[in-house]
Order: C-alpha cells, then sequence, then structure tokens
C-alpha cells in the first residue's frame, strides 16, 4: 500500500509535467532483482530520447504515460513503490513487479529554465 506521502509527491509531479512539454526527454529503464542492493553491472538497463509531446493517467490499467514523436512509455501506476527527485529535472521511479522483479525507470527532462 502506498503511503499518502509518495501518493501526493506522484500527483504533483503530474500536475506540474505540463512545463516540460517540448523538452528533450531521457529516460533510463532498469531491470533489477535486489530492492537493497541496485547493482548497475547486474542491471539490464534500456536508454530512450524523445521530446515530451504529452502526458496522462490512464485509468484503464492504471498507467502513467509518456509520449513522444514514435515513442510511448508507461509506468504502473499500482506498482510503484518508490518515487524520488535526485537532481534538478531528475526524476526516479521503482516499480515493483514480483517479490524479486523491480523496474527503475529514470527521467531526465532538459528544460530550458
Amino acid at each position: 500500500m502506498k503511503s499518502d506521502q509518495l501518493n501526493q509527491d506522484l500527483l504533483t509531479f503530474f500536475e506540474t509535467i505540463e512545463k516540460y512539454y517540448g523538452s528533450k526527454t531521457e529516460i533510463t529503464e532498469g531491470l533489477f532483482s535486489e530492492i537493497d542492493d541496485l547493482d548497475a553491472n547486474l542491471t539490464t538497463w534500456n536508454l530512450s530520447e524523445f521530446d515530451l509531446i504529452r502526458s496522462a493517467y490512464r485509468n484503464n490499467g492504471g498507467r502513467f504515460m509518456f509520449e513522444g514523436d514514435k515513442m510511448y512509455y508507461e509506468i504502473s501506476g499500482e506498482r510503484i513503490i518508490a518515487f524520488t527527485q535526485p537532481g534538478r529535472h531528475k526524476f526516479e521511479f521503482i516499480e515493483q513487479y514480483s517479490e524479486s522483479v523491480f523496474r527503475i525507470t529514470k527521467i531526465h527532462f532538459h528544460y530550458k529554465y
């Protein structure tokens, strides 16, 4: 069960994401199996870059969506167990898909302000 603070942080992020529309967006995604030991060498990584066109919450399936030209990425709202902002215009989501399968999504907006 998500904490009230986590829910509020997610809501605030998506209420203000429009300011990043048109910004170059880097999404780095990693799959890993040890939540207490995120070892970059044992994680499977993917990187995508696009200009963010829009974002939304898809009620059917409970997904947060990010869309660019020929690019579409989703994060499961119900599977998020952690959300942080490790730097300016940088955000990290961790989703838990099973007891030992986790996905980290790092988003970096190259924002002009």
